[in-house]
């Protein structure tokens, strides 16, 4: 354990670079393999690839207000006080990153937007205790967390097919989450994973002597409150305005009427812009003041750089994926040679593949559903376990994908080279854990 947990922390260290020029290179990989694998010629690559930079727009504007309001939310003083608790727990490093694993891996099962903030935040606080902990450990063992969010109840492959109108309901029907997510063999996986990752990084902690620990100055993890400035402007009507808590809750008011209602109409609901609206409402209500909150965001906004740089990079490689062809041509060749028993690996370890160049669920799922599910069906595999194994590929390698990183990072203030060596550990064994429970179910 301790050998190969080093082999792949030095291998990532010394060779993956920073998360801009991963996208760089995966960029040129997609376009090289789409010349030779699909007929397409140099040029309509790059108009594929430049038609796609936009795509992802109105989603990194989800993924920044995740990272922004999240981390807003958590400089209030109610829920650093929380964090704080939470981070006194553990006494050391081992006990350190087996709570954050343990709690971000249930945290991503209800939401994975809200667990990768409250990762990310817990990990840090920890930190900033002042205890001997290894601060890149904690972050990726948040991460790591991660690596199941599509079986969870945030899934984006299994709501879209319970919803009507999904791209196979002429062949599937609508598919309920009884028979996906919450499916005992379904659950079985992915419960097998979260609860069995604790016990990965307990040995991954234990490996490490206490001088190999990577500990960082407590200081440079704590933030000030945006409560505890003073404010030293002249009192006008404008500063009164600013400082107003009747103002402040009147309009958190609305928000918390909007939610609830929400509830009530459509149920636990619980999609990326209810959750963005849940983190919007309570940090407007725990800062007090419109002015505490603004304070909170813009110290929160520096950390959406990477957003904003990386995710149209994206955008253009999965153009160049989708449009192509390429994808499809991936997603076929896996399964073309599948049985019955190994046409779920299958799918999935082309979920997984795909998914280095499509990260979006929703994107994957649009390539890979209209064709692994007739080929499923013509062999007597059920669409619920081959849209669940697309989906549970579609999270598997974002271990080493840095795009979903990108918001953690940032809470973090980390490089993914300091995670991502850790993070393969997670990769082989929850990729073992999966692919046994496909195969034994």
């Amino acid at each position: 354990m301790r050998a190969l947990t080093n082999f792949f922390v030095k291998i990532a260290q010394r060779y993956l670079p920073d998360a801009y020029l991963f996208a760089i290179i995966l960029t040129f990989v997609a376009y090289v393999a789409a010349l030779i694998w699909t007929d397409k010629g140099p040029i309509d690559l790059i108009m594929m690839w430049g038609g796609g930079l936009w795509g992802l727009l109105a989603f990194s504007m989800q993924m920044a207000l995740i990272l922004v309001t999240g981390h807003a939310l958590a400089s209030s003083k109610p829920v650093k006080a929380i964090l704080r608790w939470l981070a006194q727990i553990p006494q050391n490093n081992v006990q350190a990153v087996v709570m954050v694993v343990l709690v971000s891996g249930a945290a991503n099962f209800l939401n994975w937007g809200f667990g990768l903030v409250v990762a990310a935040l817990l990990a840090r606080e920890v930190a900033s205790t002042g205890r001997r902990v290894d601060y890149p450990m904690l972050v990726a063992a948040g991460y790591s967390g991660f690596v199941m969010w599509h079986g969870g109840i945030s899934g984006s492959i299994p709501l879209a097919i319970a919803t009507k109108g999904h791209i196979v309901e002429k062949l599937t029907g609508i598919i309920p989450v009884s028979e996906t997510i919450f499916a005992p063999w379904a659950l079985a996986i992915t419960w097998g994973v979260i609860l069995t990752l604790p016990i990965l990084f307990y040995f991954i902690a234990k490996s490490k002597s206490d001088d190999e620990l990577i500990i960082i100055d407590p200081e440079l993890v704590k933030e000030s409150m945006a409560e505890e400035v003073p404010v030293v402007e002249e009192k006008t009507p404008a500063t009164a305005l600013e400082n107003s808590v009747i103002i402040n809750y009147v309009f958190a008011l609305m928000g918390v009427i909007w939610l609830v209602k929400h509830f009530m109409d459509k149920g636990f609901d619980l999609n990326l812009n209810v959750v963005i609206g849940i983190f919007l409402i309570a940090g407007v209500i725990l800062h007090k003041t419109p002015i505490n909150y603004v304070k909170a965001v813009n110290e929160a906004i520096k950390g959406a750089g990477g957003i904003a740089l990386q995710f149209p990079l994206y955008g253009g490689i999965q153009g160049i994926m989708v449009s192509s062809g390429l994808a499809a041509v991936i997603a076929t060749g896996f399964t073309s040679f599948a049985t019955e028993v190994t046409f779920p690996v299958f799918t999935f370890l082309a979920g997984g593949l795909i998914n280095m160049f499509v990260p979006s669920g929703g994107g994957q799922w649009a390539v890979q559903g209209p064709i692994n599910i007739p080929a499923a069906m013509e062999i007597g595999v059920a669409p619920a376990k081959v849209a669940m194994s697309i989906a549970f590929g579609d999270s598997w390698t974002n271990m080493l994908q840095p795009f979903w990183a990108l918001p953690l990072l940032g809470i973090a203030k980390l490089k993914v080279k300091d995670i991502m060596g850790y993070c393969m550990m997670t990769l082989i064994w929850s990729g073992v854990i999966i692919v046994l429970g496909l195969l034994i179910f």
